[in-house]
């Protein structure tokens, strides 16, 4: 594990801007199960277009971009492994036929270890970084300054 100190970006719905550190909403993801709080990130504002991108539809919210300032003591990074692309697999049609997804595997690996998040490639540009934190509070995470709009 190592540390991670720094910067990050996330988009969420402009109508949770004044909560920009609160959980994911939907009940499951690439790196959590039903009912566990996760925040997803990525280390540059241009990763967090990247990351969002399969989830917008025409009628989707509009979107804000928030910088968050993350302090963390252990962080997995799954950038360090021999095949990384392993835990960037399109998780959602195993799901929706029923089976788990098999990045749960990293996430629930990580958790067991003790770790508060994992840095990760993202799976349509491995040379843009996410990164996922397994319990999204202070001191853990925090606003660094105010949400705008996006795109």
């Amino acid at each position: 594990m190592i540390a991670f100190r720094g910067l990050v970006w996330r988009l969420i719905a402009a109508e949770r801007a004044e909560a920009p550190c609160a959980p994911v909403s939907s009940p499951e993801g690439r790196f959590h199960h039903s009912g566990e709080a996760v925040l997803y990130a990525s280390l540059t504002p241009e990763g967090a277009g990247v990351a969002i991108a399969r989830y917008l539809t025409p009628d989707a919210p509009a979107r804000a971009l928030v910088p968050l300032a993350v302090a963390a003591d252990r962080i997995v990074d799954l950038r360090a492994l021999p095949d990384p692309t392993r835990a960037s697999v399109v998780w959602q049609d195993l799901r929706s036929a029923g089976a788990p997804s098999p990045t749960w595997a990293f996430s629930d690996a990580a958790r067991r270890d003790g770790a508060q998040g994992m840095l990760y490639p993202s799976r349509s540009r491995p040379d843009l970084t996410h990164l996922v934190l397994f319990d999204p509070a202070p001191p853990l995470v925090r606003a660094a300054g105010p949400a705008r709009a996006w795109p």
